[in-house]
């Protein structure tokens, strides 16, 4: 990796730690310059623009989701076990110290859903993939025999996005120290519905 690439990396992670605290609409790059401590020319010469760099966010955040959950939860057994891992290491997404306002995209869903443009339609592209990758997981499990035949893999995927939504709420706005443990119940009341 180049200087420049070390660098543009550098930026990105501290401007998605930024944005999932100011929201991807407060980022801009005069936000982001001054909370670097960097000129607004050298940043523009990055992104070109506001909207530029928010898709930008979103492409850096959404590599080191798949590198930090995807990746290795996909190198579990089919069934519950690589289900449970795509869990885990989502709820350890959630709380990881480099994004202090929690998982972007999750807020990024609240904050986008109603403004349409480039911004809100990279995040569908993004969020789809996402719940295709727990739809397809829970679909091989049900291969392998490890969920219930005929069990539906999008109300699974659903489900599941519900939980982490959900705990994104209580965890996040109503500090409820207790929202990880029922999330986790949720989860297993999830898996029994849909057992072998």
């Amino acid at each position: 990796m180049s200087k420049g690439e070390r660098t543009r990396t550098t930026i990105l992670d501290h401007a998605t730690g930024l944005a999932s605290q100011v929201g991807l609409t407060g980022l801009t790059i005069g936000v982001l310059a001054d909370d670097l401590r960097l000129s607004k020319s050298g940043l523009f010469a990055h992104f070109q623009s506001k909207e530029s760099l928010q898709i930008e966010v979103l492409n850096h955040a959404a590599r080191r989701f798949s590198d930090s959950v995807v990746r290795p939860a996909l190198h579990e057994p089919r069934g519950v076990p690589r289900m449970r891992a795509l869990l885990e290491r989502w709820l350890a997404w959630e709380r990881d110290v480099a994004l202090p306002g929690g998982c972007v995209f999750v807020a990024a869903t609240a904050e986008l859903d109603d403004r349409p443009g480039p911004v809100r339609d990279r995040l569908v592209e993004l969020q789809r993939e996402w719940i295709n990758v727990l739809a397809t997981s829970f679909g091989k499990g049900i291969e392998a025999g490890a969920f219930r035949a005929g069990a539906d893999p999008e109300q699974f995927a659903q489900d599941m996005y519900g939980i982490m939504l959900a705990l994104h709420f209580h965890r996040r706005l109503m500090r409820d120290a207790g929202a990880e443990a029922r999330a986790r119940r949720a989860f297993d009341t999830l898996l029994e519905g849909v057992a072998a």
